[in-house]
């Protein structure tokens, strides 16, 4: 008589493997929400893109991204759609800008974990989990407001989708190849082509690679582009039925032109992205490095548990984006998140091939991780006082208290991103410059973001004024002037009175202020005239 063989049971309150897996995504993504409520907006980009879905919500323009009431068409809208929507529940503060990547990088965590399980085993998955959620990438990347979080999510969650779809048969899976070309669409409303290039780009040489390629005629070409077509494009067509000029603007000089020409900002020289992987996925990206080897299908498989396929994958998604990013001579680290998971799965593979069988493997990697969040804490700690100078953050919590939302600011020398974020203004900064000259000499900087936006709008192009209105409006109330500590209009202002000196930015009222008992004045002795941000603030302030 036979007997039934016996199953091992699990204690009760016992974790599965699955559920510590799960719990371990949470618990890096809950440690990447608390590293950034930490610091304030970093400038220019958080405090553009922030501003810009603050001003979406309080003007209730879903169409047009305005940066100061100018369109600024660099980026399609999706961050933009959801930093206000997170603002309009949330609040105007810090965290509900940041809440918009961290979901993303959440979402990226997520399927990193779901697509090296199915591939792996959970173990070398969860340690692909706990590499990329330890890493600088992670944990600064993903709370960092722009639009590189959000297009890598989406070029991540195409490629996952695509690949899988393609193995799943003689003919690829319809289901996950719908959700790839949702995915796409996604991408092109986080950042543009590229969010249908380089998964595009990817999966064309893994096809090739693997002798897949014939499976491309079975995709599910017309429901697939239908979806696509429903998501990403409704938005680009009523822009350019808007504007003119905007396909023009977008694709050919924001996005070709950035990607050929050799005057635009952070010139950077070919190895850039080879440096910024080693500090995004420290240690863990050279521990991927080690798979770089020639292996037999038999061999890989047996020595890591991964099918040949699957390898192949991981290491054309990163060459392909690496040398894709490599070749403009405008780099900035936030364009290489893409390949981040793909190098994080490798590392995984690597370390259990060279490490896992050591006794010390394991007091190891938890002495790497903790070292990592470490350095990413102190990153965040140490940033705000690194960056007071260049942040107008308390001028803009005196602005709050002291001005009238009827008031009219002025700005010169350079522009104070986080400033309307932070006094929640409702109306435009009046920006004095030399524009003409300007359109003729100034290069990639923030006066060209905003001479050629207004181009698009003649109502809002009112916001940019000649020099010689400072002088005009120096004697009549209730106008304010912005100015950098030291900058050449500060030091010829006449008929204004200092009122606020700040780390970096000084603040100046028209009118006979007393100037000795005024240029201290903080918001715990200003009245408060009607800015939402004065009572944020005063709270921040522990008022």
């Amino acid at each position: 008589m036979s007997k039934t063989p016996s199953i091992p049971s699990q204690s009760p309150g016992t974790l599965t493997e699955r559920q510590l897996s799960w719990l371990t995504v949470a618990a890096l993504w809950l440690l990447l929400l608390v590293l950034a409520s930490l610091r304030p907006l970093a400038v220019p980009d958080e405090g553009r893109y922030g501003e810009i879905g603050r001003w979406m919500l309080i003007s209730g323009d879903w169409l047009t991204p305005r940066l100061n009431g100018i369109p600024f068409f660099h980026k399609p809208p999706l961050l933009y759609w959801l930093d206000a929507i997170s603002l309009g529940i949330l609040g105007v503060n810090e965290l509900a800008v940041r809440l918009v990547p961290a979901l993303h990088a959440g979402l990226m965590l997520s399927a990193l974990y779901l697509a090296a399980r199915t591939v792996s085993t959970e173990k070398i998955a969860r340690r692909a989990v706990i590499m990329l959620g330890t890493s600088l990438g992670f944990l600064v990347g993903g709370q960092y407001v722009n639009h590189d979080m959000l297009v890598a999510t989406w070029i991540g969650m195409a490629i996952w989708c695509f690949a899988f779809a393609f193995v799943a048969g003689d003919k690829p899976h319809a289901g996950l190849a719908r959700l790839g070309f949702l995915a796409c669409a996604l991408g092109m409303l986080s950042k543009g082509l590229i969010g249908i290039a380089l998964p595009g780009l990817v999966l064309l040489l893994w096809l090739i690679w693997t002798r897949q390629f014939k499976k491309v005629l079975h995709l599910p070409w017309f429901s697939g582009l239908l979806l696509f077509g429903v998501v990403a494009l409704p938005w680009f067509v009523l822009a350019q039925r808007a504007y003119p000029d905007f396909f023009n603007y977008m694709f050919i000089g924001q996005q070709f032109h950035r990607y050929t020409a050799t005057s635009y900002n952070n010139p950077q020289p070919w190895w850039f992205y080879l440096l910024s992987l080693a500090l995004l996925l420290f240690p863990w990206v050279f521990f991927a490095l080690g798979q770089v080897r020639r292996v037999t299908t038999m061999t890989l498989t047996a020595a890591i548990g991964m099918e040949a396929v699957w390898w192949r994958l991981c290491w054309v998604w990163v060459v392909a984006i690496l040398a894709f990013f490599s070749i403009p001579n405008s780099k900035l680290v936030g364009y290489i998140l893409p390949v981040l998971p793909p190098l994080a799965l490798l590392g995984a593979l690597g370390w259990q091939r060279t490490m896992g069988h050591r006794p010390v493997a394991g007091r190891l990697f938890i002495g790497l991780c903790v070292l990592n969040i470490g350095i990413a804490l102190a990153l965040v700690l140490k940033v705000g006082d690194v960056t007071r100078a260049s942040r107008s953050q308390d001028l803009a919590a005196v602005l709050a208290c002291a001005a009238a939302p009827t008031d009219t600011v002025y700005v010169s020398d350079a522009y104070p991103y986080d400033l309307p974020f932070y006094a929640q203004t409702s109306k435009q900064l009046v920006v004095l410059e030399n524009w003409p000259m300007l359109r003729k000499q100034v290069g990639d900087g923030w006066q060209r973001e905003l001479f050629e936006g207004a181009d698009f709008d003649a109502q809002a192009a009112q916001a940019l004024q000649p020099t010689e209105v400072l002088d005009q409006v120096a004697g009549t109330p209730g106008n304010w002037f912005v100015g950098r500590d030291g900058s050449q209009m500060a030091r010829q202002l006449d008929g204004w009175t200092l009122h606020f000196k700040g780390a970096g930015w000084n603040l100046y009222r028209s009118g006979s202020e007393t100037a000795g008992a005024s240029a201290t004045k903080g918001p715990e002795t200003a009245q408060h005239k009607g800015l939402p941000g004065c009572k944020d603030q005063r709270h921040k302030q522990g008022q």
